[in-house]
């Protein structure tokens, strides 16, 4: 079974770049993302830490579900 990988928020936010998304804000630490798909904006907010925890890093996960792939995303988030 796949483990959920330790990122940073740099890392996210690189392999975010990579899928459409661009840097639109940062407010002190938290860097706002989006993407528009057929005039539909798709945010995310990534905090720019070290280290994510790992609970923080599922709920990203499961937030860029709606706008992203499964087999994709895994590829980021899991270890085979």
């Amino acid at each position: 079974m796949p483990k959920l990988k330790v990122v940073s928020g740099d890392y996210l936010i690189k392999s975010f770049i990579q899928f459409g998304f661009e840097i639109v804000d940062q407010n002190g630490s938290h860097v706002k993302i989006q993407k528009y798909v057929n005039k539909e904006k798709q945010t995310l907010t990534i905090p720019l830490h070290k280290e994510l925890d790992r609970g923080l890093t599922k709920g990203i996960y499961n937030q860029a579900l709606k706008y992203l792939p499964e087999d994709e995303l895994r590829e980021v988030f899991y270890t085979e």
